[in-house]
């Protein structure tokens, strides 16, 4: 599932949307110039983002949850690094954003897959090539699959912490 099918779920969903991401990296085209940017110290305003902050706001405002827990290593990677900046913006625009160090994520046995659920019975498994390129998104339906995921979106959370927390913890106290 790519393009306007994937895209269409995340302004359908009519109550929760969650992410897990467990990749020290992403090669997302679209960011990549902002990435060099943040990397450089260089001021960036994202224009990549702008239409996912507008939906994110437009979500909110109509009472719809968008949350992540992204899994990182630490030391964070500069990837990594570049996305708790960003998460400042989505957060803003209404989207709760989280961390989980990986060892944690090993102790409490989630998934090495990336997934959104939507309205916690929508699956969608996310796949990437050995570049962290995306590939697409695989719809699981079997209820088995759903409700395993839907455990770990709640074990995720609760391990979890904010992106401020990171922010302030583990980046500027390095």
């Amino acid at each position: 599932m790519t393009g306007d099918a994937f895209s269409r779920l995340f302004r359908t969903f009519e109550h929760t949307a969650f992410r897990l991401e467990v990749r020290d990296r992403y090669d997302a085209p679209y960011e990549n110039a902002s990435l060099a940017k943040f990397l450089a110290g260089e001021k960036d305003d994202l224009p990549w983002m702008r239409e996912w902050l507008s939906m994110i706001g437009e979500a909110t405002a109509a009472g719809r949850r968008f949350s992540r827990v992204r899994v990182v290593s630490r030391p964070l990677t500069d990837y990594s690094r570049f996305g708790v900046w960003c998460a400042q913006f989505t957060n803003g625009a209404g989207e709760d954003i989280r961390y989980l160090e990986r060892e944690r994520a090993e102790a409490a046995e989630l998934p090495d897959h990336d997934y959104w659920l939507f309205d916690s019975r929508k699956l969608i498994r996310m796949h990437f090539d050995k570049a962290d390129r995306f590939l697409g998104g695989e719809l699981v339906d079997a209820p088995a699959a759903v409700v395993q995921h839907s455990y770990w979106r709640d074990t995720a959370w609760h391990h979890a912490i904010r992106r401020d927390d990171v922010a302030t913890e583990w980046i500027h106290r390095a």
